[in-house]
């Protein structure tokens, strides 16, 4: 299957999934709900899928949906007001401009706890769906997702700017927390080691970020579906700002080929995960 295919297999798979969920709520927040998760690139529902399928997993649709929503969830609070402040999510109206900030802040919040929901359900063993989710909140919270946005945040109005290896720590939490998660979920579901797919996710995550930093230069509004430009108005240290355009491209390939190197283990039954890694830097939003 070619990686287009699979994201728009694992995208379908899991917006489904949510869909259903949803379906007998008649409710603003669910439509605002249903609404966020629709659009995206399906990327980190696929990494639980291909991951899932490498340990011979054959059902993790509701753990893919359980990453989505949780991303979802992340981008609907990251757009508010208090946060970045953004009207534009994949080239449409952001939650809270389409409704309001009430309605977005608890969708974000419902889309979070229906995460936990569709992992109390997945298709493995009690223990390994415990470890499931142990590991999802711990991604998801302090040590994870919300320490780096935290500390993005605090960034923004310190007495000097972040240095490369600070950035890098932050964007561990911020972006690269989940896609690892993703790509580590399969096994995890199997009782398999998770090491490789954990190398090639913290790898894949920081190229991912430091690819945003590249097309918030390099890129427009209309094709990147977002606003572009923000970092540098503020004037934040980036990827970008620290390695030069040049340099950042040349740290997100060679964090590509630490990737596809980690998949060594699995052969060519992994070259749908190395397409994945030279997408993330050739993609245009």
């Amino acid at each position: 299957m070619s990686l287009t295919a699979a994201l728009t297999r694992a995208r379908d798979l899991a917006e489904a999934e949510i869909a259903q969920a949803l379906s007998s709520i008649d409710m603003p927040v669910a439509d605002a709900m249903g609404y966020a998760v629709r659009g995206g690139k399906g990327l980190r529902g696929f990494l639980v899928l291909e991951g899932a399928a490498l340990h011979g997993v054959p059902n993790a649709v509701k753990v893919a949906a359980a990453i989505e929503c949780l991303h979802a969830y992340s981008l609907v609070h990251d757009d508010l007001p208090c946060m970045d402040d953004d009207d534009l999510r994949r080239g449409q109206p952001t939650v809270h401009r389409k409704w309001d900030e009430t309605t977005a802040v608890l969708a974000g919040d419902a889309l979070q706890s229906l995460a936990f929901e569709f992992l109390a359900s997945a298709d493995c063993t009690a223990e390994r769906r415990i470890d499931l989710i142990r590991t999802f909140a711990d991604a998801s919270g302090v040590r994870g997702m919300v320490g780096g946005q935290a500390l993005d945040i605090a960034a923004e109005t310190a007495s000097a700017p972040l240095t490369l290896d600070q950035i890098t720590t932050l964007q561990a939490g911020k972006t690269g927390a989940l896609i690892t998660w993703s790509a580590t979920a399969g096994p995890r579901m199997a009782g398999a080691d998770i090491g490789p797919l954990k190398r090639y996710g913290d790898a894949l995550g920081l190229a991912f970020q430091i690819w945003d930093d590249v097309l918030d230069v390099t890129g427009d509004i209309e094709t990147v579906g977002k606003a572009v430009g923000k970092d540098a108005d503020a004037g934040k240290a980036t990827f970008v700002s620290l390695l030069g355009l040049d340099g950042a491209k040349r740290r997100a390939a060679d964090l590509v080929t630490e990737a596809c190197d980690a998949l060594s283990i699995y052969g060519e039954t992994a070259q749908t995960l190395r397409d994945a890694a030279r997408f993330v830097i050739a993609r245009d939003k």
